[in-house]
């Protein structure tokens, strides 16, 4: 059975539509225009066990909305919701004793407590086991290095350290599902590497199924085999990164450098650009290897330098959720 089972689930929001200028204003008082706002229209997923899940889209495409209704923070209008079975419009109590919840602007650390204490506290309102807590906190102090910050006062941490704090108050309680909405927001290299480094070890090691939002791509190929793109609350993509990439960009580009300037073609590739001794050949993978394309060229004319590049994961998500190509 699935981890998380998503069905023909749909959120829409009343908005109250504010006219303009104080004539518009006092109207207002006596007589609003309301609108109703879609934000999540029938969508559909499932989610296995041990999966890392990127839930990516543009800003307002309905991924927070989701996540909040996944984990029992608003109600869904219509559809269904099943975290290991259960439903948390139904039964929120037990769904979140199985889940972790990370925002990456807000903190479920308690400000004015040293970390410590909040997670002492965290571990009193989870209802932790003793031996439960020592094993997780010593497994965070391990991949976060939790041991430097532990007896600093939460409102004097860093950006960087309070996520990792936020991180290991969300695996206090062990629980089988991590929502992370843009963990790395913000975050320095360093900092990036050590919450990427986290979320590989806790999937790995207790196979937790991750289900993450970001608008940082390096998490995206660094992280998720899997992801799910939605766009004005639809889902339009759901599958692996290299499926999307040889779909919408299934080229090639060979740059090649000759010792003289040359202009030499072929007939399944396409010359992008030619400057100088440098000439950008675009090639379809499934038309022409890239050894048989070298191999050709290199026939014709003497090869100084080469290199390949694949198609930018910047554009093939652009164009994902509905830009354009640029030929």
């Amino acid at each position: 059975m699935p981890v998380i089972e998503v069905n023909h689930l749909k959120k829409q929001f009343k908005s109250v539509r504010k006219q303009k200028g104080l004539k518009g204003a006092v109207k207002g008082l006596f007589r609003s225009e309301k609108k109703i706002v879609t934000a999540v229209d029938d969508i559909s997923f499932s989610i296995e066990r041990g999966e890392i899940v990127g839930y990516i889209g543009p800003n307002g495409a309905g991924k927070s909305t989701t996540v909040k209704m996944m984990s029992g923070i608003l109600r869904p209008t219509s559809g269904e919701i099943l975290v290991n079975g259960i439903s948390p419009v139904k039964d929120r109590k037990a769904v979140v004793k199985h889940l972790g919840v990370v925002f990456g602007q807000r903190t479920q650390l308690y400000w004015d407590l040293r970390l410590g204490e909040s997670f002492e506290l965290l571990k009193r309102i989870y209802d932790v086991p003793d031996e439960v807590y020592k094993e997780n906190m010593s497994m965070m102090n391990e991949i976060l290095d939790l041991k430097s910050i532990i007896d600093t006062p939460v409102r004097q941490l860093s950006l960087g350290q309070r996520m990792r704090g936020d991180l290991a108050a969300a695996m206090l309680h062990s629980p089988d599902v991590l929502f992370l909405d843009e963990p790395t927001i913000g975050l320095d290299v360093d900092a990036k590497h050590a919450i990427r480094r986290f979320i590989k070890e806790i999937n790995e090691t207790r196979k937790t199924t991750i289900i993450l939002t970001t608008h940082d791509l390096g998490d995206i190929q660094e992280l998720c085999r899997r992801i799910i793109i939605i766009n004005k609350g639809v889902v339009i993509e759901d599958g692996s990164l290299d499926e999307l990439i040889d779909r919408i960009a299934p080229y090639r580009e060979l740059v090649i450098d000759f010792y003289t300037e040359q202009h030499i073609e072929h007939p399944n590739a396409k010359i992008v650009s030619s400057e100088g001794s440098r000439t950008v050949y675009r090639f379809m993978k499934d038309e022409i290897s890239a050894a048989a394309l070298i191999e050709y060229i290199g026939g014709k004319a003497k090869i100084k330098d080469i290199h390949l590049e694949e198609a930018s994961i910047d554009d093939i998500i652009r164009i994902a959720y509905g830009g354009s190509s640029e030929e």
